[in-house]
């Protein structure tokens, strides 16, 4: 294999330019009729680059995005398939339109710059197909999370890459200032494979898998979901959720917003690959996992692409059962947070600092906990059926007494306690207690 950048590889790149420009067509095109037009790219090239991935024969009724089109070969593929497909270039100077007037096709063609594509522009898509670009861009970690953003299943992603297995190597990327790779100034970067598949971790994805490199071109697949396996086991305690920079409850889909999850597991030496957080319907790989005073903490991405409105957080282990959700806001104003269905049968009898005892007052910082006494559960209630919501956002309860507490006057009451997020701000909010499906009518506190 020749290295990349050598002066051999450059001699080849110049010589297949030069092929190029002779053919006119980068992609062979096969024409309904059964004729090709030849291309730099044959057709069996072509058809074993696309089988690098998993993709299905049958795509009726699934979108795909096609980053980098060029003269189309791929997109007419995946229209062939049953895919309704856009095709994006970042220049009108291809054989695209002749090609596609010569196939009969329906596939867009969209020219636009991919750092800077979002959903407004082009919708979302089953499939992303993302080949021979990444190196191309000033910003690849950038291209790749609008790339994790327009995606909602599977994203395929060709890079040109530095080495040739990512076995035990660091993360390295190679920048090219001028002409270093190939003798082109539009390429910029060299990343080796563990870096390529550590970007596309970092930009969102929640599994990536590295598949094969072929010609210096590097094939990964990467998933927005888990996989969906039969999970037994009881699952971690989910203790509480909070915006990991603010520790507060206020995230946003629009900023690099992440996730920090406090939850309670038995098990020890936990890694980021034993975690499976789900935001929402996508999963989200932790970053950093760490045990902090018996608890354990684990930092994600806040999954690019949520809309505005309310998104449960859970979290599993391999693959034990997920912990009983938490619902946060994204994007969504406090004033748009109050949507309750009103139970009268649940009351909150008593609300405390869950360590000074002052009744409608919690102290807020680190360590912050809320206390209530409540009437209405069922004896044999489980923590995971109850939480406390702040202005409608769940606090997950860290303990609940099973059977009825006589305290004070109020009789036939349960205790339960929950975790408050210390970067909330100071001020009044409204707490409910939500078992299952329904809350009770709301109390206001002072968090002071």
């Amino acid at each position: 294999m020749v290295k990349a950048g050598s002066p051999e590889h450059t001699a080849n790149v110049q010589r297949q330019s030069g092929d190029l420009a002779k053919l006119g067509y980068y992609h062979s095109i096969e024409l309904p009729d059964g004729r090709i037009i030849p291309g730099f790219q044959t057709i069996e090239t072509q058809r074993s680059r696309i089988a690098q991935f998993p993709i299905p024969q049958d795509l009726r009724g699934k979108r795909v995005l096609d980053i980098g089109a060029w003269d189309g070969w791929f997109s007419f593929e995946m229209e062939r398939r049953g895919a309704t497909v856009v095709a994006v270039d970042a220049t009108r100077k291809t054989r695209f339109h002749e090609a596609k007037a010569l196939m009969n096709s329906k596939v867009e063609h969209v020219v636009a710059d991919i750092c800077h594509l979002t959903p407004r522009d082009v919708g979302y898509f089953d499939i992303v197909l993302f080949f021979g670009v990444l190196y191309h861009l000033k910003h690849p970690l950038l291209a790749l999370e609008r790339v994790c953003e327009l995606s909602t299943d599977l994203a395929c992603i060709e890079s040109f890459v530095t080495d040739e297995q990512p076995a035990g190597t660091i993360p390295m990327m190679e920048f090219y200032e001028g002409t270093q790779l190939a003798g082109q100034f539009d390429n910029w970067v060299g990343p080796n494979i563990s870096c390529l598949t550590a970007m596309c971790r970092t930009a969102g994805f929640a599994r990536v898998d590295f598949k094969s490199v072929v010609d210096h071109r590097a094939h990964v697949v990467c998933h927005r979901k888990w996989p969906e396996i039969g999970r037994t086991g009881v699952g971690p305690a989910l203790l509480l959720v909070e915006n990991s920079e603010l520790r507060d409850h206020n995230f946003s889909a629009h900023r690099d917003d992440y996730v920090t999850v406090w939850f309670h597991s038995e098990e020890s030496n936990l890694t980021c690959d034993d975690l499976y957080v789900r935001v929402g319907p996508y999963g989200s790989r932790p970053a950093a996992v760490s045990n902090i005073e018996n608890s354990w903490q684990a930092n994600c991405k806040l999954p690019l692409g949520l809309a505005a409105g309310w998104h449960d957080v859970s979290i599993a282990l391999r693959d034990s059962e997920f912990s009983a959700p938490a619902r946060i806001p994204v994007d969504l104003p406090r004033d748009a947070r109050l949507d309750r269905r009103t139970n009268e049968g649940i009351q909150i009898a008593i609300v405390c600092d869950g360590r000074t005892w002052e009744r409608k007052q919690v102290r807020a910082g680190l360590g912050a906990s809320v206390s209530a006494w409540v009437t209405g559960l069922p004896d044999g209630v489980r923590r995971t059926e109850v939480s406390f919501r702040l202005d409608g956002t769940d606090l997950p309860a860290a303990f609940v007494t099973p059977v009825d507490l006589d305290q004070g006057d109020e009789k036939g009451t349960k205790q339960i306690n929950a975790e408050v997020p210390p970067g909330l701000d100071r001020g009044e909010y409204e707490l409910t207690v939500r078992f299952r499906d329904e809350e009770s009518p709301m109390v206001k506190i002072e968090l002071f």
